[in-house]
């Protein structure tokens, strides 16, 4: 783990990759303008080259180099929730290869809020930026330590930069402008609620089966540990846990709410109890997962958390994680 920033930024410059903090979770970057290290980010992530990498860069003026096109909402959601966990969708400029996009015509755009980030941008220079998936194996859970990224991926990154447990925990919001409505791609850091205070309510988010437009982070099966994830309603969790402890099965059961406090001990049984807050629990969440997949459980069991909106990213990514 470093924190020399100078040597991350040389090491992009010469094709290199650099597993780096954000706000979300940590990212594995490469310079936009070397063709070899963007390839080299499909291959250590053994990521389809057709599924869009992000494109991150440090200062507000930098996003008319990087989109052809740039609607008024769009400098909205920018201009109030940038640097911060939004990513928008735009129509790439022509400085931006087809192999960071997946192909597509469009982009997907952010500047993220952490220093170690902005200044590795920054050093970088205003002329590139850094195409970045999260620095995980694709389809696996995202890391929000630098300890998460060593383990996943080892010494295949270049260098990885230690900037502390990641302040949010859960992917960026992804907006599309490519509709006459700005739609939610995929729920993240930001609210819809958020997002719509800001456009006058001019927001709408999608509905699965009518997804075209390929973005990160969007596959059914994603975000997933190697142990088997159930969700499981609060109605049925202590009947599906003992019934897997009865196989003999060592079983975790991460709870939200006190579901299980009446339920009697069992050696095949763990418990986890998280946050009943979203905001915590959505910062909690990955790193909990990291820690019961390392421990070889049989299977994670999960509470289904609330329906609400505040929630809304957190189910996104359990109902990813749990889908076989």
């Amino acid at each position: 783990m470093h924190n020399n920033i100078a040597a991350a930024a040389e090491l992009l410059r010469a094709g290199g990759t650099v597993g780096f903090p954000t706000e979300t979770v940590y990212g594995l970057g490469a310079d936009i303008s070397v063709p070899s290290a963007i390839s080299r980010i499909f291959e250590i992530k053994q990521r389809p080259t057709d599924h869009p990498l992000i494109v991150h860069f440090a200062d507000m003026f930098q996003l008319q180099r990087w989109a052809s096109e740039i609607p008024e909402s769009a400098w909205k959601l920018a201009e109030h929730f940038w640097p911060g966990p939004l990513t928008l969708i735009l129509q790439r400029s022509n400085r931006i290869p087809t192999t960071v996009t997946g192909g597509q015509d469009t982009v997907g755009l952010r500047i993220p809020n952490h220093p170690i980030a902005l200044d590795l941008l920054r050093t970088l220079g205003a002329d590139t930026a850094i195409a970045a998936p999260s620095a995980n194996r694709f389809g696996r859970i995202s890391p929000t330590t630098a300890a998460h990224v060593y383990e996943e991926l080892g010494d295949s990154v270049g260098m990885i930069l230690d900037g502390g447990a990641c302040e949010v925990g859960l992917e960026s919001t992804i907006v599309s402008f490519n509709n006459d409505t700005p739609t939610i791609l995929r729920p993240g850091g930001i609210s819809p609620d958020a997002l719509a205070d800001v456009l006058n309510g001019r927001i709408i988010l999608f509905k699965k089966n009518h997804l075209t437009e390929r973005a990160p982070g969007t596959h059914d099966s994603h975000y997933a540990p190697t142990t088997p994830l159930e969700a499981c309603s609060s109605e049925h969790i202590i009947q599906h846990s003992l019934e897997l402890a009865a196989q003999g099965l060592r079983i975790v059961v991460i709870t939200w709410s006190n579901c299980m406090k009446n339920i009697p001990s069992n050696e095949n049984i763990s418990r986890c109890c998280m946050s009943p807050e979203p905001r915590v629990y959505g910062n909690q969440l990955y790193a909990t997962l990291h820690q019961f997949d390392r421990e070889k459980f049989d299977r994670l069991l999960i509470e289904t958390p609330p329906s609400s909106p505040n929630w809304l990213a957190i189910n996104d990514r359990l109902q990813r994680a749990s889908h076989l």
